[in-house]
This record gives structure tokens, C-alpha cells and sequence, in this order.
């Protein structure tokens, strides 16, 4: 995959809102497609995108549009997978960024692949665990 096609949809960005404090953004995206490299058949995946934004943050129709991009493409989910986190990390430099792809059955297997971006020195917050209240518990 050559990430300077100039087909390639521009991933836009803006400026985080709220640098001061780290949030997690979290977005679904299950219209991913590709083809099977080997035979060109439709490949079907749901990616889940989670980051923590430094300075920028990914505008959503950019990416949409971007995701997109990959229905004509031959590749393999775990090169299809490590490319876009690549690409993503390239445009916002977060701090921390993961993304999970959940392939469709192919060949009697579903794949799921996971990739990770940690910014250098970059360390998670410990998790803050509330306790439940009765009105939680089904």
C-alpha cells in the first residue's frame, strides 16, 4: 500500500479543544471493506478506533472518506490494519491510538486484528473504578 497515492482521501484534522485534559475518543466504523488479496473476493470488517489526542483530533467525514478508499484494494487484514493506524498516527500524532479490525468470516475463520501507537513516554492513567449502584444491576 503506498500511502502517497494521490487517490488516497486527505485525512483532515483539527485542534483538540481541550488539551489540558486526557480524554479518550472512541468511534465504530462498520462499513470497512477490501478484497482478499489472494482470491478478490469482498473482505467485511467492523474497525473500532480508540485514541487519546495530543494536539489533534481526526474530522470524521475526512475519515470516513478515507476508510472508504480501501473497497477496490487487495490486502491482507493485518497489513490493511497496521497501514491505517500508521496513516492515523502519522496525521494527529496521539498520544495513545488503537485499532481493531473484526473481519467477517472467511474461509470458516473470523479474524480480529489489534494494533497500538503509544507516544513516547506516554504511560495510561489508572482507571478510576466507581462503585455500582443497585439501580445498574440487571
Amino acid at each position: 500500500m503506498n500511502s502517497n497515492d494521490p487517490n488516497q482521501p486527505v485525512l483532515e484534522t483539527f485542534q483538540n479543544p481541550e488539551t489540558a485534559r486526557p480524554y479518550t475518543i472512541r468511534m465504530r466504523l462498520p462499513e470497512f471493506t477490501c478484497l482478499c488479496p489472494r482470491t478478490g473476493q469482498p473482505d467485511f470488517a467492523v474497525l473500532y478506533l480508540e485514541y487519546i489526542p495530543d494536539k489533534l483530533c481526526i474530522e470524521l467525514k475526512s475519515l470516513k472518506n478515507y476508510i472508504w478508499s480501501f473497497r477496490d484494494r487487495g490486502v491482507f487484514h493485518e497489513a490493511v490494519t497496521n497501514h491505517i493506524l500508521n496513516e492515523l498516527v502519522s496525521a494527529v500524532a496521539p498520544q495513545f491510538m488503537r485499532l481493531s479490525a473484526d473481519f467477517n468470516v472467511r474461509g470458516g475463520i473470523y479474524t480480529s486484528v489489534v494494533a497500538e501507537h503509544r507516544q513516547t513516554g506516554w504511560q495510561a492513567e489508572v482507571p478510576v473504578q466507581l462503585p455500582t449502584r443497585e439501580t445498574d444491576q440487571v
